[in-house]
């Protein structure tokens, strides 16, 4: 290299290469007693010239998204469940697969828990099962059919279904037509052993048309006047309130205010008339439980061990002694004692404490996990949706399956009061399984409208994948292998 272009290379701070060999001849002796720790700091600088210190890390974790999982197998593994948690059918399959094997589950527990009374009324051991598999099947068409109807068709269906609800429940109340079943006049005779409870179909009617009216409402800018919120879905559902009420059914009253007030949140209801109308609710609740011995005694077995001197607090108790005997894995299907008599209602209300019994805390645990998938996956409809009927609906029936669910599990397990509802999808009773079913595809319906989910379901259709396919291969040109 010459010695001008040698010395301007230096100049910019480019330090010409050195072997290795001359570099080592080139360097000063080491001090006696030295050692190798001196050997790094005489090497020569790399042509790049000096390092650059590294700058400091800072100390504590960094706000932002959260950190994956350092191992590499946890990492695939976290990365992979992300992804199916973001794809467009994950809702789709969660409402489906959670409420078929609800049902199912519900169908085997019915069996089991319901042989013994079956057999103390004189009839054969199957006759609950067989009455609840007959409504499962009728739901479960009535599920297929809410899945493929179209949106619109929802919609024009709920004025139908209030005044069908509201005169059948007006029905009840008529002397010599409704029936009274432990103490509640809200049943209707079908003939033989078949009998109807209107105010199960009251809560699909009012999410229906509750979430088409606050829709309509929404389109043409009325919900930020709180008359047009309030009025006139407030007075129908306190028209159904009442029907109920007239005949005792305050199980039925919880979940039906309930879903009034997750219409309302889901609106956008300011705190001040939310907080007016849950003040109203409570008054009147109050009202209605301190006027009432039946309704007292069971708030006052809330929390209770022990069944009392007359013997009050006999059912919640004997839940919690069904539940604690169960251990991990339970005592077997079918092997429990406490239906022999023990605890009353072991087939409808406190059939959760019978699956303690027999299936331990692994299934109790695996109902509350599939319940906790179809209120997630409900959830996700609700929110990632663009059509306000849709959001009101989902919601809606979200609402009534979460809150009831709540209740009932809550009363098994000594922490709320009896109230007397079943267990969604899950108890014995064609009344209540018949519309959750068709709540169920209503749900599915929804999650099926999503575009993204709608484009993954026309891409498995049959011919449809393989032609689009086709499409996305480019043509190679001609000899080219």
């Amino acid at each position: 290299m010459p010695a001008e272009e040698s010395s301007a290379a230096v100049a910019r701070g480019n330090r010409p290469r050195v072997p290795a060999a001359i570099s080592r001849a080139l360097a000063p002796p080491l001090p006696a007693g030295a050692g190798a720790p001196l050997g790094p700091l005489l090497r020569v600088r790399s042509a790049t010239g000096p390092r650059r210190p590294a700058a400091p890390r800072p100390k504590g974790r960094t706000t932002g998204s959260p950190r994956a999982p350092r191992g590499g197998a946890a990492r695939r593994l976290y990365e992979r469940a992300r992804r199916a948690w973001d794809r467009p059918l994950t809702a789709y399959y969660l409402i489906l697969g959670a409420g078929l094997l609800i049902t199912v589950l519900g169908l085997v527990m019915v069996y089991s828990a319901s042989m013994i009374k079956a057999l103390e009324l004189n009839k054969p051991g199957g006759y609950f099962f067989r009455k609840q598999f007959l409504a499962a099947v009728i739901g479960a068409v009535l599920m297929a059919v809410a899945a493929r109807m179209p949106v619109k068709l929802h919609r024009a269906l709920s004025y139908p279904l209030l005044l069908g609800a509201v005169f059948l429940m007006a029905l009840v109340q008529v002397p010599g037509i409704g029936m009274s079943i432990n103490g509640n006049q809200n049943w209707l005779s079908l003939g033989g052993p078949f009998q109807l409870q209107p105010s199960e179909f009251g809560k699909l009617a009012l999410v229906l048309w509750g979430a088409d009216l606050l829709a309509r409402k929404q389109d043409k800018q009325l919900l930020t006047q709180w008359k047009h919120m309030l009025v006139p879905l407030v007075p129908v559902a306190f028209l159904l309130l009442g029907l109920i009420m007239l005949g005792g059914d305050m199980g039925t009253a919880i979940i039906l205010t309930a879903i009034l007030f997750g219409l309302l949140w889901l609106a956008g209801a300011p705190t001040r008339l939310f907080g007016g109308v849950l003040a109203f609710a409570t008054v009147i609740a109050f009202v209605l439980i301190k006027t009432s011995p039946n309704r007292m005694s069971r708030l006052a077995c809330v929390g209770a061990t022990d069944p009392g001197p007359d013997d009050s607090c006999w059912q919640a108790v004997h839940g919690i002694y069904a539940l604690a005997s169960g251990g991990w894995f339970g005592s077997g299907l079918g092997a429990s004692v406490e239906k022999w008599g023990q605890l009353p209602e072991p087939h409808t209300d406190f059939i959760f404490a019978i699956t303690g019994e027999e299936l331990g805390l692994a299934g109790t645990l695996s109902v509350l996990a599939l319940f906790a998938a179809l209120g997630y996956a409900s959830i996700r409809v609700a929110g990632r949706t663009e059509d306000p009927f849709v959001r009101y609906a989902a919601g809606g029936v979200t609402t009534w399956i979460m809150v009831q669910f709540v209740i009932n599990i809550g009363a098994v397990l000594g922490l709320l009061p009896i109230a007397g509802v079943p267990l969604p999808l899950f108890s014995y009773g064609g009344s209540a399984l018949l519309p959750t079913m068709f709540a169920v595809g209503l749900l599915i319906a929804f999650a099926r409208e999503e575009p993204a989910a709608k484009a993954a379901l026309a891409m498995r259709r049959p011919g449809v994948r393989w032609k689009t396919m086709r499409r996305r291969v480019k043509k190679r040109p001609s000899g080219e292998r």
